[in-house]
């Protein structure tokens, strides 16, 4: 009996620990990928994507939402399927998607707007 409950204690412990651990994962994942020093002044629109987007659009897919995704229908749906309004949603972020004011530069995050409908077209092939 004693054991059962030392098991229970530390099996609680350790679900604790991990829901805890997930949840930290989950809100600094961002920053983590995106952080500026990673992405140099001098990369690419497709560097920049891979550095900062990639985790969560990976081709063009939204691992978080399904239907937000960066293909043509889904830009043209949700109005976003021009240079600026995706460079002020990248710049500004909305809900879950992070702003990246402060990690890209104003050019890098007009040259991954552009690069974006340019994959958009092409179906991100």
């Amino acid at each position: 009996m004693i054991l059962l409950t030392k098991f229970k204690k530390l099996l609680a412990t350790t679900l604790l620990i991990l829901t805890l651990a997930f949840a930290e994962i989950a809100t600094n994942s961002q920053s983590a990928i995106a952080d500026p020093a990673t992405t140099p002044a001098t990369a690419t629109a497709a560097e920049v994507f891979s550095i900062n987007c990639a985790g969560c659009h990976i081709n063009g897919s939204n691992i978080i939402r399904r239907g937000k995704n960066l293909k043509q229908k889904a830009l043209k749906k949700y109005g976003m399927d021009s240079i600026t309004n995706i460079s002020n949603l990248v710049t500004n972020g909305k809900n879950i998607m992070p702003a990246y004011k402060a990690r890209l530069s104003e050019q890098q995050i007009i040259d991954v707007s552009g690069y974006v409908l340019s994959q958009a077209e092409t179906d991100w092939k």
